[in-house]
């Protein structure tokens, strides 16, 4: 039987949903319907050095650039995208959503490519709940649309820490700050480094991240998130 025949009788048995819509996807569809990408709403940050995002770090922490890709909305079907991602297993959706982002930012006349991606650490205790780096899911997208290798063994999460939810700005930098801590320092020395979560709210995670990264010596930092929350 030949493949494509085996495709569709699966899909008919099995349809594939978008995680989204959930209509049936499309053979050449993946994850997402292609309406549904098209629907996102872009911020199209990567296009703008002095973004809103970019502006909440000014004073903060000593970053390169800022971006997210869409913006987060409550209540929207994307909010379920992300839940799937990060609490149903869905894996695939964010090397689907990294590749897409990635995309953007090859095309950009204003983002400067880092050469390294280092995904926002889980602590091992999550990781194994979990089974899988929601944030190193799409870095592994991101490095396959912008050509990129992705480090996941140098930034590691001390401790575990409580949810950010329904915390104040200031509670979550307190409960994330010194939390992470750099293993192997010469692997990243000198380059410049993105890094990559899946959602920004007040960016106290980002930011005790990128403190931790720029004690390497001539390292540069950029940060990068599928959505921003704005609080």
């Amino acid at each position: 039987m030949k493949t494509g025949v085996l495709t569709t009788m699966l899909d008919i048995l099995l349809p594939r949903l978008c995680t989204a819509c959930r209509s049936p996807l499309k053979p050449w569809e993946e994850g997402l319907c292609l309406t549904c990408l098209a629907q996102l709403p872009l911020t199209h940050f990567h296009e703008d050095a002095e973004n809103p995002l970019a502006q909440v770090f000014w004073g903060r922490v000593q970053l390169e650039q800022a971006v997210a890709w869409f913006y987060f909305r409550k209540g929207s079907a994307y909010q379920d995208v992300l839940h799937q991602l990060k609490y149903e297993g869905r894996s695939d959706i964010g090397v689907l959503l990294g590749r897409e982002f990635g995309f953007h930012l090859i095309h950009s006349q204003q983002f400067t490519l880092p050469d390294t991606i280092i995904p926002v650490p889980l602590h091992p205790k999550k990781l194994r709940q979990r089974g899988y780096n929601q944030s190193a899911e799409i870095g592994r997208g991101l490095g396959r649309a912008i050509g990129v290798p992705m480090i996941q063994n140098c930034l590691v999460r001390l401790s575990h820490t409580d949810t950010q939810t329904r915390k104040s700005r200031f509670e979550r930098y307190l409960n994330v700050s010194g939390k992470f801590q750099v293993q192997h320092p010469g692997m990243l020395q000198g380059h410049h480094l993105f890094l990559v979560d899946d959602v920004v709210t007040t960016g106290a995670t980002l930011e005790a991240c990128a403190e931790a990264l720029l004690t390497i010596p001539e390292v540069k930092v950029s940060i990068g998130a599928l959505c921003w929350a704005k609080d």
